[in-house]
Protein backbone atom coordinates (compact mmCIF):
# COMPACT_ATOMS: atom_id res chain seq x y z
CA UNK A 1 0.00 0.00 0.00
CA UNK A 2 3.03 2.78 0.75
CA UNK A 3 4.31 1.84 -2.93
CA UNK A 4 0.67 2.25 -4.19
CA UNK A 5 0.30 5.78 -2.23
CA UNK A 6 3.99 7.03 -3.20
CA UNK A 7 3.48 6.12 -6.52
CA UNK A 8 0.16 8.02 -6.75
CA UNK A 9 1.52 11.14 -5.12
CA UNK A 10 5.07 10.88 -7.38
CA UNK A 11 2.78 10.59 -10.76
CA UNK A 12 -0.28 13.75 -9.53
CA UNK A 13 2.02 16.19 -8.22
CA UNK A 14 4.04 17.59 -10.60
CA UNK A 15 0.33 18.36 -12.09
CA UNK A 16 -0.98 19.57 -9.36
CA UNK A 17 1.73 21.72 -9.14
CA UNK A 18 1.07 22.75 -12.72
CA UNK A 19 -2.33 23.64 -12.00
CA UNK A 20 -1.83 26.11 -9.11
CA UNK A 21 0.53 28.31 -11.17
CA UNK A 22 -1.71 28.49 -13.90
CA UNK A 23 -4.52 29.11 -10.98
CA UNK A 24 -1.92 31.73 -9.95
CA UNK A 25 -1.40 33.41 -13.44
CA UNK A 26 -4.94 33.50 -13.69
CA UNK A 27 -5.48 35.39 -10.46
CA UNK A 28 -2.95 37.86 -11.15
CA UNK A 29 -2.99 38.26 -14.68
CA UNK A 30 -6.42 37.58 -16.02
CA UNK A 31 -9.47 39.66 -15.49
CA UNK A 32 -13.27 39.76 -15.08
CA UNK A 33 -12.95 42.13 -18.45
CA UNK A 34 -10.97 39.55 -20.96
CA UNK A 35 -13.53 36.53 -19.76
CA UNK A 36 -16.11 38.42 -20.58
CA UNK A 37 -14.58 38.60 -24.13
CA UNK A 38 -13.41 35.29 -24.06
CA UNK A 39 -16.75 33.53 -22.81
CA UNK A 40 -19.95 33.81 -25.37
CA UNK A 41 -23.33 35.03 -23.31
CA UNK A 42 -24.70 31.84 -25.28
CA UNK A 43 -25.05 29.32 -23.04
CA UNK A 44 -24.47 26.32 -25.81
CA UNK A 45 -21.67 28.28 -27.42
CA UNK A 46 -20.05 29.47 -23.66
CA UNK A 47 -20.29 25.28 -23.10
CA UNK A 48 -18.50 24.59 -26.33
CA UNK A 49 -15.77 27.48 -26.32
CA UNK A 50 -15.19 26.65 -22.89
CA UNK A 51 -14.78 22.58 -23.84
CA UNK A 52 -12.16 23.64 -26.15
CA UNK A 53 -10.02 25.60 -24.70
CA UNK A 54 -9.65 22.55 -22.08
CA UNK A 55 -7.55 21.18 -24.86
CA UNK A 56 -4.97 23.95 -24.45
CA UNK A 57 -4.03 22.95 -20.70
CA UNK A 58 -1.94 20.03 -19.96
CA UNK A 59 -3.13 19.48 -16.79
CA UNK A 60 -4.59 16.25 -15.86
CA UNK A 61 -8.13 15.61 -13.34
CA UNK A 62 -6.19 16.65 -10.72
CA UNK A 63 -4.79 20.26 -11.58
CA UNK A 64 -7.49 20.82 -13.72
CA UNK A 65 -9.67 21.37 -10.27
CA UNK A 66 -7.88 24.39 -9.19
CA UNK A 67 -7.78 26.14 -12.55
CA UNK A 68 -11.54 25.80 -12.57
CA UNK A 69 -12.05 27.62 -9.13
CA UNK A 70 -10.24 30.31 -10.13
CA UNK A 71 -11.94 30.88 -13.11
CA UNK A 72 -15.32 30.77 -11.79
CA UNK A 73 -13.94 33.15 -9.38
CA UNK A 74 -13.10 35.34 -12.03
CA UNK A 75 -16.65 35.00 -13.68
CA UNK A 76 -16.88 32.11 -15.97
CA UNK A 77 -20.50 30.68 -15.46
CA UNK A 78 -20.48 27.32 -13.77
CA UNK A 79 -21.78 25.74 -16.81
CA UNK A 80 -18.65 26.50 -19.00
CA UNK A 81 -16.28 26.36 -16.22
CA UNK A 82 -17.47 22.45 -15.86
CA UNK A 83 -17.14 21.81 -19.55
CA UNK A 84 -13.47 22.85 -19.48
CA UNK A 85 -12.73 20.80 -15.95
CA UNK A 86 -14.05 17.41 -17.92
CA UNK A 87 -12.54 18.02 -20.89
CA UNK A 88 -9.10 20.04 -19.88
CA UNK A 89 -7.88 16.70 -18.45
CA UNK A 90 -9.01 14.60 -21.29
CA UNK A 91 -8.30 15.90 -24.89
CA UNK A 92 -5.16 18.09 -24.37
CA UNK A 93 -2.46 16.89 -26.73
CA UNK A 94 0.01 15.18 -24.47
CA UNK A 95 -3.24 12.29 -22.90
CA UNK A 96 -4.36 12.02 -26.60
CA UNK A 97 -0.97 11.26 -27.51
CA UNK A 98 -0.34 8.66 -24.90
CA UNK A 99 -3.45 7.32 -25.55
CA UNK A 100 -2.45 6.83 -29.19
CA UNK A 101 1.16 5.23 -28.29
CA UNK A 102 -0.28 3.14 -25.36
CA UNK A 103 -2.89 1.62 -27.80
CA UNK A 104 -0.11 0.57 -31.06
CA UNK A 105 -0.64 3.98 -32.70
CA UNK A 106 -4.61 3.66 -32.98
CA UNK A 107 -6.68 6.70 -33.61
CA UNK A 108 -9.22 4.74 -33.58
CA UNK A 109 -9.14 4.52 -29.79
CA UNK A 110 -8.25 8.58 -29.72
CA UNK A 111 -10.99 9.69 -31.98
CA UNK A 112 -12.92 7.71 -29.46
CA UNK A 113 -11.61 8.68 -26.20
CA UNK A 114 -11.47 12.56 -27.26
CA UNK A 115 -14.87 12.36 -28.93
CA UNK A 116 -16.91 10.56 -26.23
CA UNK A 117 -15.35 13.11 -23.26
CA UNK A 118 -16.43 16.20 -25.72
CA UNK A 119 -19.87 15.35 -25.91
CA UNK A 120 -20.37 14.11 -22.16
CA UNK A 121 -19.11 17.25 -21.29
CA UNK A 122 -21.26 19.25 -24.16
CA UNK A 123 -24.59 17.71 -22.91
CA UNK A 124 -23.43 18.01 -18.72
CA UNK A 125 -22.88 21.63 -19.20
CA UNK A 126 -25.60 22.75 -21.13
CA UNK A 127 -27.60 20.66 -18.08
CA UNK A 128 -26.31 22.20 -15.16
CA UNK A 129 -27.02 25.72 -17.43
CA UNK A 130 -30.56 24.95 -16.68
CA UNK A 131 -30.51 23.07 -13.19
CA UNK A 132 -28.41 25.85 -11.53
CA UNK A 133 -28.53 29.50 -12.01
CA UNK A 134 -26.13 30.71 -9.14
CA UNK A 135 -22.13 29.61 -8.58
CA UNK A 136 -21.54 26.60 -6.67
CA UNK A 137 -18.78 27.67 -5.53
CA UNK A 138 -18.27 26.01 -1.95
CA UNK A 139 -16.39 29.72 -0.47
CA UNK A 140 -16.71 32.26 -3.11
CA UNK A 141 -15.90 34.74 -0.52
CA UNK A 142 -11.98 32.83 0.04
CA UNK A 143 -11.59 32.70 -3.71
CA UNK A 144 -11.35 36.64 -3.67
CA UNK A 145 -9.00 37.43 -0.76
CA UNK A 146 -5.88 37.94 -3.25
CA UNK A 147 -7.65 40.04 -5.80
CA UNK A 148 -6.05 43.21 -4.87
CA UNK A 149 -2.41 41.42 -4.20
CA UNK A 150 0.38 43.24 -5.87
CA UNK A 151 0.99 45.95 -8.08
CA UNK A 152 3.30 46.30 -11.35
CA UNK A 153 4.66 43.04 -13.11
CA UNK A 154 6.78 42.40 -9.99
CA UNK A 155 4.05 42.54 -7.65
CA UNK A 156 1.99 40.50 -9.64
CA UNK A 157 4.71 37.76 -10.30
CA UNK A 158 5.08 38.01 -6.40
CA UNK A 159 1.00 37.67 -5.97
CA UNK A 160 0.60 34.79 -8.25
CA UNK A 161 3.94 32.55 -6.39
CA UNK A 162 2.12 33.32 -3.07
CA UNK A 163 -1.57 32.55 -4.41
CA UNK A 164 -0.12 29.37 -6.11
CA UNK A 165 1.36 28.25 -2.90
CA UNK A 166 -1.72 28.93 -0.74
CA UNK A 167 -3.59 26.93 -3.64
CA UNK A 168 -0.99 24.23 -3.54
CA UNK A 169 -1.65 23.74 0.29
CA UNK A 170 -4.97 23.94 -0.38
CA UNK A 171 -5.47 21.35 -2.31
CA UNK A 172 -2.65 19.03 -1.49
CA UNK A 173 -4.33 17.88 1.67
CA UNK A 174 -7.29 16.25 -0.43
CA UNK A 175 -4.82 14.69 -3.05
CA UNK A 176 -2.72 13.07 -0.26
CA UNK A 177 -6.11 11.41 1.66
CA UNK A 178 -7.17 10.61 -1.73
CA UNK A 179 -4.25 8.65 -2.97
CA UNK A 180 -4.32 7.12 0.73
CA UNK A 181 -7.53 5.90 0.11
CA UNK A 182 -6.82 4.84 -3.56
CA UNK A 183 -4.18 3.15 -2.09
CA UNK A 184 -5.55 1.30 0.30
CA UNK A 185 -8.30 0.29 -1.93
CA UNK A 186 -5.80 -1.15 -4.46
CA UNK A 187 -4.26 -3.27 -1.92
CA UNK A 188 -6.93 -4.71 -0.14
CA UNK A 189 -10.04 -4.68 -2.81
CA UNK A 190 -8.83 -7.88 -5.43
CA UNK A 191 -8.82 -6.89 -9.58
CA UNK A 192 -9.68 -10.47 -9.76
CA UNK A 193 -13.09 -9.88 -7.82
CA UNK A 194 -13.82 -6.96 -10.23
CA UNK A 195 -13.02 -8.89 -13.66
CA UNK A 196 -14.89 -11.93 -12.78
CA UNK A 197 -18.02 -10.29 -13.07
CA UNK A 198 -16.75 -7.76 -16.09
CA UNK A 199 -17.25 -10.08 -18.62
CA UNK A 200 -21.73 -9.20 -20.06
CA UNK A 201 -22.01 -6.82 -22.13
CA UNK A 202 -22.94 -4.17 -20.45
CA UNK A 203 -21.65 -4.95 -16.55
CA UNK A 204 -18.00 -4.48 -18.05
CA UNK A 205 -18.64 -1.31 -18.65
CA UNK A 206 -19.83 -0.65 -15.18
CA UNK A 207 -16.73 -2.63 -13.81
CA UNK A 208 -14.51 -0.87 -15.66
CA UNK A 209 -15.45 2.87 -14.65
CA UNK A 210 -15.36 1.56 -10.69
CA UNK A 211 -11.79 -0.09 -11.12
CA UNK A 212 -10.97 3.77 -12.64
CA UNK A 213 -12.48 5.39 -10.16
CA UNK A 214 -10.54 3.65 -7.74
CA UNK A 215 -7.17 3.48 -9.47
CA UNK A 216 -7.05 6.67 -9.30
CA UNK A 217 -4.59 6.92 -12.74
CA UNK A 218 -3.82 10.51 -13.47
CA UNK A 219 -4.95 10.33 -17.25
CA UNK A 220 -1.47 10.91 -18.57
CA UNK A 221 -0.58 7.60 -17.63
CA UNK A 222 -3.89 5.64 -17.32
CA UNK A 223 -4.07 4.50 -21.22
CA UNK A 224 -0.87 2.39 -20.63
CA UNK A 225 -2.97 0.63 -17.69
CA UNK A 226 -6.31 0.17 -20.08
CA UNK A 227 -4.35 -1.22 -22.63
CA UNK A 228 -3.23 -4.08 -20.55
CA UNK A 229 -6.97 -5.16 -20.32
CA UNK A 230 -7.12 -5.08 -24.20
CA UNK A 231 -7.26 -9.14 -23.78
CA UNK A 232 -10.00 -9.60 -20.92
CA UNK A 233 -12.55 -6.19 -21.00
CA UNK A 234 -14.30 -4.97 -24.92
CA UNK A 235 -13.17 -1.98 -26.54
CA UNK A 236 -16.23 0.00 -25.58
CA UNK A 237 -15.48 -0.61 -21.76
CA UNK A 238 -11.54 0.19 -21.83
CA UNK A 239 -13.08 3.44 -23.64
CA UNK A 240 -15.77 4.10 -20.46
CA UNK A 241 -12.85 3.33 -18.20
CA UNK A 242 -10.46 5.96 -20.17
CA UNK A 243 -13.28 8.89 -19.87
CA UNK A 244 -14.92 8.08 -16.53
CA UNK A 245 -11.19 8.16 -14.88
CA UNK A 246 -10.19 11.22 -16.31
CA UNK A 247 -13.39 12.94 -14.96
CA UNK A 248 -13.59 10.94 -11.32
CA UNK A 249 -11.63 9.58 -9.39
CA UNK A 250 -10.70 9.46 -5.56
CA UNK A 251 -8.60 11.89 -5.57
CA UNK A 252 -10.32 14.48 -7.10
CA UNK A 253 -13.88 13.57 -5.78
CA UNK A 254 -12.63 14.85 -2.56
CA UNK A 255 -10.89 17.71 -4.17
CA UNK A 256 -14.05 18.90 -5.95
CA UNK A 257 -15.78 18.55 -2.41
CA UNK A 258 -13.08 21.27 -1.06
CA UNK A 259 -13.90 23.70 -4.19
CA UNK A 260 -17.87 23.08 -4.67
CA UNK A 261 -20.93 22.56 -2.99
CA UNK A 262 -21.41 18.90 -2.34
CA UNK A 263 -25.26 18.43 -3.64
CA UNK A 264 -23.61 19.57 -6.72
CA UNK A 265 -20.43 17.49 -6.89
CA UNK A 266 -23.28 14.44 -6.70
CA UNK A 267 -25.03 15.64 -8.80
CA UNK A 268 -22.25 15.80 -11.66
CA UNK A 269 -20.91 12.59 -10.37
CA UNK A 270 -24.17 11.31 -11.20
CA UNK A 271 -24.25 12.77 -14.52
CA UNK A 272 -20.98 12.00 -15.79
CA UNK A 273 -21.61 8.11 -14.75
CA UNK A 274 -24.40 7.98 -16.64
CA UNK A 275 -23.51 9.87 -20.04
CA UNK A 276 -20.02 7.67 -20.17
CA UNK A 277 -21.96 4.59 -19.39
CA UNK A 278 -24.71 5.30 -22.35
CA UNK A 279 -21.68 6.57 -24.42
CA UNK A 280 -19.92 3.66 -24.10
CA UNK A 281 -22.86 1.63 -25.04
CA UNK A 282 -23.45 3.32 -27.82
CA UNK A 283 -19.48 2.61 -29.02
CA UNK A 284 -19.90 -0.77 -28.45
CA UNK A 285 -22.33 -1.04 -31.66
CA UNK A 286 -20.37 0.90 -33.81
Amino acid sequence: MNTIFISILIESLPFVLLGVIISGVIQMFITEEMIAKVIPKNRFLAVLSATIIGALFPACECGIVPITRRLMAKGVPLHAAIGFMLTGPIINPIVLFSTYIAFGNSWRMVLYRGGLSFVVALIIGFILSYQFKDSQLRDEAHDHHHHDHGHGFIGKIKGTLQHSIDEFFSVGKFLILGAFIAAAMQTFLKTSTLTAIGHGDYSSNIVMMALAYILSLCSEADAFIAASFQSTFSLNSLVAFLVFGAMFDIKNTLMMLSAFKSKFVLYLFIYVSIFVFLGSVVIGFL
